[in-house]
């Protein structure tokens, strides 16, 4: 009623067995439902994509160009890397190895067939779960963003692949998987707890990059002058001794 529509279309557009709704009506909808920016897009490419049923195909494996992995050198102290589509490590720098998987090799993300995947991290790998004091609210944010790439690349069958596993590995992705949440990486604020310098609070960042638009560019910093960003210079100054 609110937005407009009958029960019975509203009923058959959920099914979906209407495959023409109109952008104004979707969002009528999206606005009955107070939905967010973020889920207003979320429910057009779902409407977008119904029509054609979209085939599952393999993408080729993605590479952080050149001028990507010369950045994330300059980038020197600041921890950073570069995730695809499906949440892979694509590169990261020193810093950023150091701070969110320096369980791991450092050469891991060169080869497709090792590369880490961030999401996979999050809720299957114990040293990944410990790091995060607020693990839920990090693991939240993982599954609303598969829940957008998803959307946007509804043929990447290695996405679809990648959820299945984590729903069978992980009770806990599934029950969250199913509640739905939308929200793409923006800038979100977590408390870690790091086994080589102890707890910091750090401001993560997910950059969108024009000239590769499925990819991202994810920084971590700390308040100027705070013991987290001591503690970040320390991590640095640990990891270049240890190479």
């Amino acid at each position: 009623m609110l937005a407009g529509v009958s029960a019975g279309y509203y009923t058959r557009l959920e099914q979906g067995q209407s495959l023409h709704a109109s952008t104004e009506v979707l969002d009528a909808i999206a606005g009955a439902m107070q939905l967010t920016a973020a889920e207003r897009e979320h429910l057009h490419l779902l409407s977008a994509t119904v029509p054609h049923r979209v085939r599952p195909s393999v993408p080729p494996d993605e590479e952080a160009d050149a001028g990507l992995r010369t950045l994330l050198a300059a980038m020197n102290e600041v921890p950073a890397l570069v995730v695809g589509r499906r949440n892979d490590v694509l590169a990261w720098n020193r810093a950023g190895h150091a701070l969110l998987a320096g369980h791991l090799d450092a050469a891991a993300p060169d080869d497709p067939e090792t590369r880490p995947n961030m999401s996979r991290l999050i809720f299957t790998d114990a040293h990944t779960r410990g790091l995060y004091r607020n693990w839920h609210t990090k693991a939240r944010a993982v599954v609303g963003n598969l829940r957008v790439m998803t959307a946007r690349n509804p043929g990447d069958a290695g996405l679809a692949a990648l959820v299945g596993e984590l729903a069978i590995e992980s009770a806990e992705f599934a029950t969250m998987w199913a509640e739905h949440p939308v929200r793409p990486c923006g800038r979100d604020v977590y408390d870690l707890t790091h086994p080589l310098v102890g707890d910091l609070t750090v401001t993560q960042q997910a950059l969108s990059l024009p000239q590769a638009p499925h990819q991202s560019l994810i920084t971590v910093i700390a308040d100027p002058d705070s013991p987290s960003a001591a503690a970040l210079t320390m991590l640095y100054q640990i990891c270049g001794h240890r190479r």
